[in-house]
């Protein structure tokens, strides 16, 4: 699972390298969508609101669900996930990331609700035009 657009790329190729179906979340409720679970996600780079939907007829009770995405930062995106999880009554598995930014602790948010995190590279800090990653 994942959320429109930039979470897309990186979950269907993770979809399709485990061989697992993915579903994404909107961020803007089209007309189409029937019986619709939403919650409300801040995003910090554009500094604005969205109401993030997906239909419950995508994410069951029956689910076991792997959120993956581009980037964590905050968490407010993985967060909204969490609460749409919770909506339809499927089970997190576990996040997993491209790129993480540790300096603006979502992990430590994720990880204190017990979420298991993985990221393919961390950035420690971006300062002085540099980019340090953890080993």
């Amino acid at each position: 699972m994942t959320i429109e657009a930039s979470g897309i790329a990186p979950a269907i190729m993770t979809g399709y390298l485990m061989d697992l179906p993915v579903v994404f979340a909107k961020k803007k409720s089209p007309r189409t969508i029937q019986n619709a679970l939403s919650t409300t996600v801040h995003s910090f780079t554009k500094d604005r609101d969205y109401e993030v939907v997906i239909s419950s007829d995508f994410l069951t009770p029956k689910d076991n669900v792997l959120f993956v995405d581009d980037f964590l930062a905050y968490g407010n995106a993985a967060l909204g996930v969490i609460d749409l999880i919770k909506q339809s009554g499927a089970n997190l598995i576990g996040m997993g990331f491209i790129i993480e930014k540790a300096f603006q602790n979502g992990r430590k948010t994720l990880e204190e609700r017990g979420v298991r995190v993985e990221s393919l590279a961390i950035i420690e800090d971006l300062s002085n035009c540099r980019i340090t990653i953890k080993d």
